[in-house]
């Protein structure tokens, strides 16, 4: 026999049923719950869960689900009443039964405000109630946010610097909500490419920055008043008119910060898996791209990743030469990836080794002196 406590639990879990009714403006009511009509326990226990369901009814506290009987015989206690019909015949006997009538007075002045400013969302409020009620206390703030890029789908402002009276930290913590309803707001304007807020709704953000060195004096001195260590935004970067035919990637901070002074020639910390933040750098098509991270497994996928943006690129002492020369014995970080389309064969046969036998040479492990020579030789510097 259903208990009370079961049948609010019941109860509970067609809330979200009732609240897309809501958002849908079709009929819910009168709420028919299942019945469990098979008498549990001995004559007592059944008899209470009877008295119990009956003390807890409507006609009893006024409010909540209202019982029906139907005289039955049974195998176990013979002629008994038991409960045929169990439902709730109004909105207010059903919210009030679950404690929800304050959320749900919340939830409706809510629904009506998001469908009047807009109308686009109609279909997402009946799909996501619950979301409208999780986000309840924040709507007017949410509404603002949306308002305002529906007027400026191109501000290319920080999210800090943004005309909404609201506080600064608001879009940061509710930026998942707020993607949700500006994809369908403004769905002509937003970048499709990229899941990042900023980036997707046209936002400033908080940028990458690249390091890079000018390896000739002439250059610093003529653009950078002899500054040969430099670090800037992404974006700026990118814009950078420099008249350079070499640049060397290396991964390594030491190994960057050593290279010797070269004509035409600038060289960037690679920082990692980073890479992907040089994508932009047009003017690099212009250049020959010298690419130096460790011999391992990781350095050829980092290789590879490069090529995407700039195919042209050339890997440096990563051969097979270099590694045997230097190795010591070190191990790598293990890696499952077993083809790189972008390498060369012989740098895909050490990759394989490298990959099979998790072997690494970290580039401090090559002499300076053998970096020096390998520059003079194969740059002419």
């Amino acid at each position: 026999m259903i208990s009370v406590r079961d049948l609010r639990a019941k109860a509970e879990r067609k809330y979200k049923s009732y609240l897309e009714s809501v958002a849908a403006g079709s009929d819910f009511f009168p709420l028919e719950m299942s019945v469990n009509k098979k008498p549990s326990g001995d004559l007592a226990d059944f008899q209470r869960e009877i008295e119990g369901l009956i003390a807890k009814s409507k006609p009893k506290i006024g409010y909540g689900y209202q019982l029906e009987f139907k005289r039955v015989q049974t195998k176990k206690f013979g002629t008994q009443d038991l409960p045929s019909r169990i439902f709730f015949e109004y909105e207010y006997d059903f919210l009030k039964f679950i404690i929800k009538q304050s959320e749900v007075r919340l939830f409706k002045k809510n629904l009506a405000r998001i469908i009047n400013k807009f109308p686009e969302l109609i279909d997402w409020t009946v799909r996501y109630p619950q979301k409208i009620t999780k986000h309840n206390d924040l709507w007017d703030d949410l509404l603002k946010v949306c308002q305002y890029f529906k007027e400026n789908p191109h501000s290319y402002l920080y999210i800090r610097e943004l005309p909404i009276k609201i506080h600064t930290k608001f879009i940061e913590r509710n930026k998942g909500i707020l993607r949700e309803l500006l994809d369908l707001i403004i769905p002509e304007h937003l970048n499709a490419d990229t899941t990042n807020f900023e980036q997707r709704f046209h936002l400033k953000s908080k940028e990458n920055l690249v390091r890079f060195r000018i390896l000739d004096p002439k250059i610093s001195t003529q653009y950078f008043s002899g500054v040969n260590d430099l670090s800037m935004p992404v974006s700026q970067f990118a814009m950078l008119e420099l008249p350079v035919r070499k640049v060397i990637i290396s991964e390594n901070l030491i190994t960057f910060l050593t290279l010797p002074s070269m004509s035409d020639t600038l060289a960037v910390f690679g920082k990692g898996f980073d890479l992907g933040s040089l994508k932009y750098a047009d003017w690099l098509h212009a250049t020959e791209i010298f690419y130096w991270s460790d011999i391992d497994a990781h350095g050829f996928q980092m290789l590879s990743q490069i090529r995407k943006y700039y195919p042209h690129t050339h890997s440096f002492l990563m051969d097979r030469a270099t590694f045997d020369t230097f190795y010591e014995g070190d191990k790598g970080t293990p890696s499952t990836q077993t083809h790189l389309d972008r390498l060369t064969p012989d740098e895909h046969a050490l990759y394989d080794l490298l990959q099979r036998e998790n072997l690494r040479l970290e580039q401090e492990h090559i002499s300076h002196v053998y970096v020096v020579g390998w520059l003079g030789e194969v740059l002419g510097s």
